[in-house]
């Protein structure tokens, strides 16, 4: 880590909920100390602990931010944690903090879903920059996530005969056509597609189908 001049002021830090923060784990006083001041220097919110046991009192699957891991560390290893917080859902990016000689376990790391590695001595700027790309990263999968279940949610509410109006609109169908094909007066097709169209939140079946492709 190279050193750095008096606190410069950046404003590329991405915009986060309130949770949203970079945990920092490394069981190197020093290095914690200097990874804080680092990214508050870049208005990155951090938080650092001294353990992955530690780490462990405050995660939950909802923890919102980026993780920055050390490999080694005494007590439970920041691949022992990596493995844990996945298997438990953790969809935080996290960052492996490594040594020369755990570049090849930083690697297998990352096709085990770890989403980066930097190795030590590593450059400070670009080391930030990382760290934000992986912050934009998870705020957008949490909006994705967020999009889908809404999507569900008003997907679960329509009846059983909206549900079929609505896939014959997705089909490109005209009314008459559903109509004909379910039975129904054309009056009635108007006031199912009406009604879609409101619960699921569109204004158009270009909307809905957008929508729905949230789904697969």
């Amino acid at each position: 880590m190279t050193s750095q001049p008096d606190v410069p002021v950046f404003t590329d830090a991405p915009p986060a909920s309130d949770t949203s923060c970079v945990y920092i784990v490394d069981d190197d006083e020093a290095i914690r100390d200097a990874l804080v001041w680092l990214l508050q220097s870049r208005d990155v919110p951090a938080r650092a602990f001294a353990s992955a046991e530690e780490f462990l009192t405050l995660w939950s699957p909802d923890t919102a931010g980026c993780l920055l891991l050390d490999i080694r560390m005494d007590g439970m290893s920041g691949l022992a944690l990596f493995d844990r917080l996945r298997d438990a859902g953790n969809r935080m990016p996290v960052i492996f903090l490594t040594g020369h000689g755990d570049v090849p376990i930083a690697v297998a790391s990352l096709k085990k879903g770890a989403h980066d590695f930097v190795e030590k001595p590593f450059n400070d700027n670009e080391l930030v920059d990382r760290i934000i790309e992986a912050l934009r990263l998870d705020a957008s999968s949490r909006s994705q996530n967020s999009a889908r279940q809404d999507a569900a949610a008003r997907l679960a509410s329509l009846s059983p005969r909206e549900r079929q109006v609505m896939d014959k609109i997705i089909e490109g169908k005209l009314n008459k056509i559903i109509a004909d094909e379910l039975a129904i007066s054309m009056r009635t097709v108007e006031m199912h597609r009406a009604h879609v169209f409101e619960k699921m939140g569109v204004k158009n079946s270009v909307e809905l189908a957008r929508m729905l492709a949230l789904l697969g």
